[in-house]
């Protein structure tokens, strides 16, 4: 870590990533841990900000929700390197996420995407290197499509960001990505219309967020989007929690259950546009 960084300057919304952050160091300190992510433990002692709102008011199961999310990530990006080593991968909205500190195999490219005020505050914290860019720039910007140099097949990440768009912008950009990635894949996690409503109220005014920075976009099943375009192939969608933290306790676990069972969040993961012929 370098210098204590001065007051916390971001907008409503780039500020909500201070809540997955928080969730990955307070998992990273607990005896069993189900995910260690050091740096976010490290970036969590170094912010100028307080957290005591959202210690006090987050959910035990919204935060291994965060937990959830990035292990299910995790696991599907390595599943993709498998079969493609250098595949080119995209960070949509990375905020301070650390995916690349966990699956890093030492011959993917990879790229994290923000606004500007976020890639400034990653810089304090994240370095660059040959193989990982930062691009400060909104991901409904075609300019970062240009940017990107695919050295192999492209997969694409957008963990806790599409909420926050309308789902004529999500159509839009699932249309610009199959035509400039054609056959690209992307994994990221999705709320339902109901579980919208609870997240707005338990999550964002909870946790101390702007309530400008509410969420916008819901979706009952991931399905429904082959009907945007005939190139939008759903690979896999499957609740939040399945497969997930079965030796927690009985609180937990029922918690676990009762998100799934109504439908709250899951994970989808797809495919944009036909693969370029071999």
């Amino acid at each position: 870590m370098t210098k204590r960084p001065a007051a916390l300057e971001l907008g409503p919304v780039q500020k909500t990533l201070l809540l997955p952050l928080w969730g990955r160091a307070v998992e990273t300190v607990k005896a069993r841990p189900l995910l260690v992510d050091q740096t976010a433990a490290a970036i969590l002692a170094t912010l100028d900000y307080d957290f005591s709102t959202i210690a006090r008011n987050i959910s035990p199961i919204t935060q291994l929700a965060w937990i959830a999310r990035s292990l299910h990530t995790d696991r599907t990006i390595r599943d993709f390197l498998a079969h493609h080593p250098a595949a080119t991968i995209v960070n949509l909205g990375c905020g301070l996420d650390t995916t690349f500190e966990r699956i890093d195999n030492g011959r993917l490219h990879w790229y994290d995407l923000d606004l500007a005020d976020v890639i400034d505050l990653r810089k304090q914290f994240i370095q660059e290197s040959a193989r990982r860019e930062f691009v400060p720039c909104s991901l409904l910007n075609d300019a970062w499509m240009e940017r990107v140099q695919p050295a192999g097949p492209v997969f694409l990440v957008a963990s806790g960001v599409l909420y926050y768009f309308e789902e004529c912008q999500i159509k839009a950009l699932w249309i610009r990505l199959a035509n400039t990635f054609p056959g690209c894949e992307m994994v990221f996690d999705a709320c339902s219309p109901r579980g919208l409503r609870i997240a707005n109220r338990k999550v964002i005014k909870a946790g101390g967020m702007d309530e400008t920075a509410g969420l916008k976009w819901g979706i009952r099943h991931a399905r429904e989007m082959q009907s945007w375009d005939p190139r939008i192939a759903v690979l896999d969608e499957y609740p939040l929690f399945r497969r997930f933290g079965h030796h927690l306790g009985a609180k937990a676990r029922w918690g676990m259950w009762l998100s799934d069972s109504l439908g709250i969040m899951s994970m989808v993961h797809l495919r944009l546009g036909n693969p370029p012929a071999s």
